[in-house]
């Protein structure tokens, strides 16, 4: 069984860092793009997937006139939407169900948002359909914590242990089956 090579590349830095930018979109700065696009050159591709939100598709289309390849916009590669939270910033959030959601995320979403676990299942779909040896997804870190939660088998506890910051980029080598199971072959934040 020949193993496939996802790599996660989170968007560059936005307009506007900090917030809880789920649904939200927002402009990706020229330094972000750039940033995701240094990160990549060296990345052995075959295919280019992006969240369809800006600031993850805009640096998928440097990267792919870099590499001439195709962009195909995969909304199930976006972020959690944190629903009446979308667009805060994390100190505007009411810190006791802030604090729930953070010990349980499926038991305590965001209100009018989505659960964890919904999320995991929508990037689980969205890794289950990819078909290149080799894809970059240009995604948010909701989305790299779930991919790697799902593949392998970590708990949301886990998962949000990764320090993701802008433009780092997660690489898995996924090992086809009926069970997920992956390994975790670079992380560079």
């Amino acid at each position: 069984m020949t193993p496939r090579l996802l790599h996660l590349l989170r968007h560059g830095a936005p307009d506007t860092p900090g917030l809880l930018m789920g649904r939200t979109d927002g402009a990706p700065t020229q330094a972000g793009i750039d940033a995701c696009r240094a990160r990549a050159n060296s990345l052995g591709m075959g295919a280019i997937i992006s969240s369809d939100l800006t600031r993850a598709s805009a640096a998928a289309d440097a990267i792919g006139r870099d590499h001439r390849l195709p962009v195909l916009l995969d909304p199930r590669w976006r972020e959690l939407d944190f629903g009446a939270w979308d667009g805060l910033a994390p100190a505007d959030v009411p810190a006791e169900p802030f604090a729930r959601f953070h010990a349980d995320p499926d038991a305590s979403p965001p209100p009018g948002g989505e659960r964890w676990s919904m999320l995991v299942d929508r990037v689980a779909a969205a890794t289950a359909a990819l078909t290149a040896d080799s894809t970059l997804i240009l995604t948010h870190g909701g989305a790299m914590r779930a991919a790697i939660a799902h593949h392998c088998g970590l708990t949301p506890a886990q998962s949000w242990a990764f320090d993701l910051p802008y433009a780092s980029l997660l690489s898995l080598r996924l090992w086809p089956g009926p069970q997920p199971a992956a390994q975790i072959i670079g992380l560079y934040p």
